[in-house]
Formats: structure tokens, C-alpha cells, sequence
């Protein structure tokens, strides 16, 4: 048996794998189950059930994933059946993966695959279980589950013929492997699987194979993230969300999330699903008994949904106009304020306190006060969050009062380098997109755009990424990657050959002179360097993010998945063998 245990996944903290492949004991049942059951003991092990008229093997979640998977030892031994119970979570662009290992397996093999998995969000909350139960006979889908779903439960069924895995066995060089197979205990359940009808032309129509169903990436962030918050909300007991608006691309795609998740309540509403509809009027503050439905997602969205553009005077009317459009456009409750005079109370405190005034550098101050100045206003945004979301359902005459979800709105990539300041609006309740890239957001905002009939996002997508916390002059406006000092896609690459290729600077340094040959081996160097000096320092932020939704593979998420010391040791080693080796090269 196998284990997950890496990335989100520490099994082994609960569990110790069965580690005797074919292996089996007599296990003695307790005296209170003999009673109800008449048994005295039950086989625990490895081991095969045995039909009247088929063997049906058993494989577990992570198995499926390992390069000796249980599946193909129990086909040779005589399995026609597959079964595997899994909890795989949704990770974007995953779905292919794990069909392409199911229907190998089922094609490989020879067998019928009945594949179950986990839906909605487990205890943990990272983590978002998509579903999409499927079954394959011989590498042929016969019947899929949806991904994305917000029913508790979903069963799909297939009639099929078992003769076919007969005929897929019949290659002499799978019969010579037999032979070598393990031979595994059977428990005997003295049913039969098969219709007894003899006669062909009165047998149960057998299913029509179909092609896999995959959702596309910008699609499947709307949908997999819709359903998290909603499973998170309800399960919550909250009374809706609040989302400071800054009109940028991070929270305009969070607000258009939490739109994705109103269409797909409304839908799930308009179809009759009852336990939808009962959480949602909790939700509303409704009775059990009312009537009323939301005749649109943005009617519901002006229920729950909350907005707020927190300006100062760093910040310009286009971004303002465009959040105003964009609440406007999805229903959702709006404020548009300005706090300046929050800002200038600390300021006026810090002068009368030690007699200096702070500037932004455009004014003359150095980049530690401009830095000061800007953590200022983003930690009251944050502190204004919670106000507010203590605070609307009562000004709002919401029966029963209740808090709102404060929602985050900060992605992989500026997490990863750690463009953010500890405790502002990126602190939350939740992030729905702390896990998914600056590309992929865009693409679902362009994606959004037309699905969702939302015309205003262009205006988002267009936009040059801005913090909006230094004073705007004629020829300087704040610029996101000028700041960070590379771009959203060097981070993303990065991440990636950090988290899933594993690399140090040294490898990583031969990896990128190889990717960017339009640069000297010095300046692939210097931003090697750079980005590993950024995840370093700023490795303490990753230590208090925001709970997110789990959705890239190269997540720096210190709490579950990326589990690093964040008092980071200094990599003068790796430094100094690249110097050598640009040296060497240099010389020659």
C-alpha cells in the first residue's frame, strides 16, 4: 500500500501503510460488532473480492500515481474489476494527468476502472476535491461525473460487457506475465455482478463510449474556486463576503470568482437542488420556509456580496471608475470612499513624535520612508476590512447581524517574491486565488469576459499592473513588475523549476542560460540571484498567508505545502561555483 505523503498530504501522521503485497490476517472483530454481525473475525490484508461471475480488485488514491500501481499485479492475477477510492484534490490543468494514468492503467492492464473521488472542501479548507468520478473499460471512458459540482453527493453508472477485457487479454506476451503475478486470497461475496439473461437482444443496452470531458484552465479557476467559496461559506456560517476593490486584475478576478460562485448557486437554485437552496436562504437570512429565489446571480450577489474601493490621493480615477463598473456589473453591494485622513493621523503622530515628516521619494525621501508610507495605507485597508465586515450586515439591517468572509486577493507570484506587506488587505479569511498565477488570471478574466457577459474586465486586462501607493506624477506612475524587479512571467518560471524541478541556483542557473539564450551566463546570474535573494528575505510572509485555494504546483504556502525553515541560510556556495564557472568561460 501507498501512501500520499508530500505536498498537501501527510498520511503517514495517522496511518502505517500494509506494506505485505498478497499478504492477509484474520483480524478478531470486537465483541460489540459480533453481536450485530455474527462474525468473529474478518480478513485484513491484500486481497481480492470474488463475485459469482468476476474478481474485483482493489486500489487506493495514490496508488494510482506510483509506477508499480497495484492495478496491473491484480489484473494479471485474474481482476477484471478496478476499483479505486480516491481523494484527489483539484490542481488546474490536473484532470488530464489523472485521466491519462486512469485510462493507461484501464488500457494497459486490460480492465474496467470505476474511479470515485472526493467532492467539496475538506476540514483542512486548502484544499478543493472536484469530483469527476469516471469509468473506463480497456482505456475507453463509458461514463463521467462532473468536475465541478455543488451537489454533496453524485453517482454515474455504465452497463458494460465483460467479455471485451477477455478479448484485450489476449496477447501471448501478457499470458507469459501471468505466470509471475501474485496470487491473492479471495473473500467470496456470493452475488453476481452480470445479468442472467442469456438471449443478446434482451441484455441491457451497454454504454456508448464518449470522449473525456476537460474543462479548460480559464474556465476551471471560475469553477473550482466558485465552488470552494461556497462550500467554505456555508459551511462557515457566515453571512456573505466583503472584498476591498482596488480595480487591478488580482481583486477584480477575486470579485469575478465570487460571481463565478453566485452563477453556479443560481443554476443548482434554478434546477431544484434542495440542499443548495436551503443553505442559500440561511445564508440570505431567509426563513426555511420562503419563498423567494434570486432571479439572477446578481441579485444574489447584492445580498451577500460586498464591495469597497479604498482610495487615498495615490490613487486615479481610472482605477476607481473601473471597480465602480465592475460592482455595478456583478450585483454586489458597493462602497467608494477615501481614507486619506486615517493616513495623515499616523503620519502627523510620527511627526510630533521624533519631529521629521516622511516623503515618498518622488518628494525627496528616501526608499525606506516611501516604503513606510505605502505599508501604511495598505495595513488600513486590511484594518478597515475587518470594520466593515463586522459592521455591514448591521447597517444593513440584516436580521441576526453575523460577519462577513473577509476575501484576499494576492497571487502565487507576488507571494512567491514577496510583493506584498505583511498584515494589509492581503491578510483575510480566505484568498481564492493565493494558489493560481498572474497569466492564469488574466486568461480567466478574457475568459470571463465573454462567458460571463462582463465587457467592463477589458478595461482590467489592458490596465498596467499598479499598487497605487505613491504619488502620481507626469512622467512616473507606480508599475507592479517595475517594483519587483522582474516580470510575473520570470516568477512563475522560477517557481516552478524551485518547487517541482527542484532546483537550487546552481541548477537552476544551467537550466535558465539554456531558457533565455538572448542573455550572457553573467546576467542569467544576476537574476538567478535576484529572484533567490527576494524568496529568501521574504520567506517570513509565507509563514502568515492567508489560507488559499490550493490550484499551482509551485505554491510557496509555508503552512502545508511548501514546508521550508523561513530563516532562510545563506547560498554563497552556490554563488561563488557559478562566479567560477563565468570566470572560467570569461578567461578563456
Amino acid at each position: 500500500m501507498s501512501l500520499a505523503n508530500d505536498g498537501l498530504f501527510r498520511e503517514m501522521r495517522w496511518f502505517t501503510p500494509w506494506q505485505g503485497r498478497s499478504e492477509w490476517v484474520h483480524f478478531s472483530l470486537p465483541s460489540t460488532i459480533q453481536e450485530v454481525t455474527g462474525q468473529e473475525s474478518v480478513s485484513f490484508g491484500d486481497l481480492v473480492l470474488e463475485a459469482l461471475d468476476t474478481l474485483i480488485g482493489l486500489e487506493m488514491c495514490e496508488e494510482l500515481f506510483t509506477p508499480s500501481n497495484p492495478g496491473t499485479q491484480l489484473s494479471l492475477s485474474g481482476c477484471e474489476i478496478i476499483c479505486n477510492s480516491s481523494a484527489s484534490h483539484w490542481q488546474i490543468r490536473k484532470l488530464r494527468d489523472r485521466l491519462r494514468l486512469i485510462q493507461g492503467s484501464s488500457k494497459k492492464n486490460g480492465s474496467l476502472y470505476i474511479y470515485a473521488n472526493q467532492q467539496g472542501c475538506e476540514g483542512e479548507g486548502r484544499e478543493y476535491f472536484d469530483g469527476c468520478a469516471l469509468i473506463a473499460i480497456n482505456g475507453e471512458i463509458v461514463a463521467q461525473a462532473s468536475q465541478f459540482s455543488l451537489n454533496d453527493v453524485e453517482v454515474c453508472s455504465a452497463t458494460v460487457d465483460l467479455d471485451e477485457i477477455w478479448d484485450a487479454w489476449y496477447p501471448p506476451a501478457r499470458r507469459m506475465q501471468v505466470g509471475g503475478s501474485p496470487t491473492y486470497e479471495h473473500v467470496k461475496l456470493g452475488v453476481s455482478l452480470t445479468s442472467a439473461q442469456q438471449n443478446p437482444l434482451l441484455s441491457p443496452q451497454l454504454s456508448a463510449k464518449r470522449p473525456a470531458i476537460v474543462v479548460e484552465p480559464e474556465e476551471e479557476i471560475g469553477l473550482a474556486a466558485g465552488c470552494w467559496i461556497w462550500d467554505y461559506l456555508r459551511r462557515s456560517g457566515q453571512a456573505g463576503a466583503f472584498l476591498p476593490l482596488s480595480g487591478g486584475i488580482d481583486s477584480a478576478a477575486t470579485a469575478v470568482i465570487f460571481f463565478s460562485t453566485a452563477r453556479l448557486v443560481h443554476a443548482a437554485v434554478q434546477h431544484g437542488n434542495q440542499q443548495v437552496i436551503k443553505d442559500m436562504l440561511r445564508v440570505c437570512a431567509e426563513q426555511p420556509d420562503s419563498e423567494w429565489r434570486p432571479s439572477t446571480p446578481q441579485e444574489l450577489c447584492k445580498r451577500i456580496f460586498h464591495t469597497c474601493f479604498m482610495g487615498t490621493q495615490n490613487s486615479s480615477e481610472e482605477t476607481r471608475s473601473r471597480a465602480k463598473q465592475l460592482a455595478s456589473a456583478i450585483g454586489s453591494w458597493h462602497i467608494d470612499m477615501n481614507f486619506d485622513i486615517i493616513v495623515r493621523s499616523f503620519t502627523t503622530l510620527f511627526t510630533t513624535l521624533f519631529g521629521r515628516t516622511l516623503r515618498f521619494r518622488s518628494e525627496g525621501g528616501s526608499n525606506q520612508e516611501g516604503l513606510a508610507l505605502q505599508n501604511i495605507q495598505s495595513r488600513v485597508r486590511m484594518v478597515l476590512s475587518y470594520l466593515f465586515a463586522s459592521t455591514l450586515t448591521i447597517v444593513r439591517g440584516r436580521e441576526g447581524g453575523c460577519n462577513l468572509l473577509v476575501l484576499g486577493s494576492a497571487n502565487v507570484d507576488e507571494c512567491l517574491r514577496g510583493y506584498l506587506t505583511k498584515y494589509d488587505c492581503s491578510s483575510a479569511d480566505i484568498n481564492p486565488i493565493g494558489g493560481i498565477s498572474k497569466g492564469d488570471l488574466s486568461n480567466f478574466l478574457r475568459f470571463a469576459k465573454t462567458e460571463y457577459g462582463l465587457d467592463i474586465l477589458e478595461s482590467f486586462i489592458s490596465a498596467t499592473p499598479t499598487a497605487e501607493l505613491e504619488p502620481i506624477t507626469n512622467d512616473y506612475v507606480q508599475s507592479d513588475e517595475v517594483d519587483m524587479g522582474c516580470t510575473y512571467h520570470e516568477l512563475g518560471l522560477f517557481g516552478r523549476l524551485r518547487k517541482i524541478n527542484k532546483l537550487g541556483p546552481w541548477s537552476m542557473w544551467i537550466r535558465l542560460c539554456n531558457e533565455w539564450p538572448n542573455l550572457s551566463p553573467t546576467q542569467v546570474y544576476h537574476k538567478t540571484r535576484f529572484l533567490w535573494h527576494y524568496f529568501g528575505i521574504n520567506r517570513h510572509k509565507q509563514e502568515i498567508l492567508t489560507p488559499s485555494l490550493h490550484a499551482e504546483t509551485y505554491s510557496p504556502d509555508s503552512n502545508r505545502f511548501d514546508l521550508l525553515p523561513f530563516l532562510r541560510p545563506p547560498l554563497t556556495w552556490a554563488y561563488e561555483k557559478i562566479e567560477r564557472a563565468i570566470a572560467e568561460v570569461e578567461g578563456s
